[in-house]
């Protein structure tokens, strides 16, 4: 697969999501900041303060839902940002990290209660679902580390990376509650980062330590694994009129700015992601 690199100069490029104008949405998770990509090359920066934003999605009524310090609607139209998830049972949650939004509109995010690194301390999260307009409910702890989310077509399972062990599959209830969490694929190196699914039932997973995008069957072996030129590739998301545009995000390990985003071509289409109702 050949890749194009369309912009960089990002500490570490996370939560890609693309609209009807093939305007590409991205955070930079580790120097903080919203922007947005258009189709001339151009970047706006549409929130400079923001840190920690892992993951994002459209809401139906326009603006960005993204996670950071909170879950949270960004609205353009105002530049306003409303939070939507700061606490759950009265206890407060620092750091939200991926997200993904289900058929009914919920946002679906984890905590992420550390601050991974040498010698650090785990402290594991939890995953939440979100539903309009703001009623949380627990779905699954503990979780070392929250990372990527996606639904098989069908929406009845969901794919979860939990960057400390690998990816993990739930069964998704009637009521949507989830139910016998089991291993689905270990990376054949490193850990799983974010992830997206395709119309096939593939779930490709972004691989940091190996700079490839793995892509496993639905029955957890490796497909195929698509090398990636560029370093710490982060995450993942299908667009397009047809859902074969495959973009790529990636970081810098050394820290010198030079986290990218690339754009290739899938020889089958994604998924979309639902569009949040908040």
């Amino acid at each position: 697969m050949e890749f194009e690199k369309l912009a960089s100069g990002f500490g570490m490029t996370e939560g890609p999501r693309v609209d009807e104008q093939n305007r590409i949405y991205f955070s930079d998770a580790k120097f903080g900041g919203v922007f947005r990509l258009n189709p001339d090359g151009k970047i706006q920066t549409l929130l400079s303060g923001r840190n920690h934003v892992g993951g994002m999605a459209f809401n139906e009524g326009g603006g960005l839902i993204m996670t950071g310090p909170s879950v949270a609607l960004w609205d353009e139209r105002t530049g306003t940002t409303r939070d939507l998830l700061t606490e759950f049972d009265g206890k407060p949650i620092s750091r939200f990290n991926d997200m993904t939004v289900d058929a009914q509109g919920s946002v679906l995010a984890g905590s992420l209660l550390w601050d991974p690194g040498p010698g650090a301390e785990c402290v594991p999260g939890a995953l939440y679902r979100i539903d309009p307009p703001n009623k949380a409910t627990l779905l699954w702890e503990p979780i070392e580390i929250n990372n990527g989310l996606g639904f098989s077509p069908d929406g009845k399972l969901l794919y979860h990376a939990d960057s400390m062990t690998g990816v993990w599959v739930y069964d998704v209830m009637p009521d949507r509650s989830l139910k016998d969490r089991r291993m689905f694929a270990k990376m054949p190196r490193g850990v799983p980062d974010g992830l997206a699914v395709d119309a096939a039932g593939n779930v490709l997973v972004a691989a940091p330590m190996s700079d490839e995008v793995v892509r496993f069957r639905p029955d957890g072996t490796i497909d195929k694994r698509i090398a990636v030129p560029g370093r710490l590739v982060l995450s993942l998301v299908f667009a397009g009129p047809d859902l074969c545009d495959l973009y790529v995000v990636t970081g810098d390990p050394g820290g010198r700015n030079n986290g990218a985003i690339f754009k290739t071509r899938s020889d089958i289409p994604g998924l979309p992601v639902p569009k949040a109702r908040f």
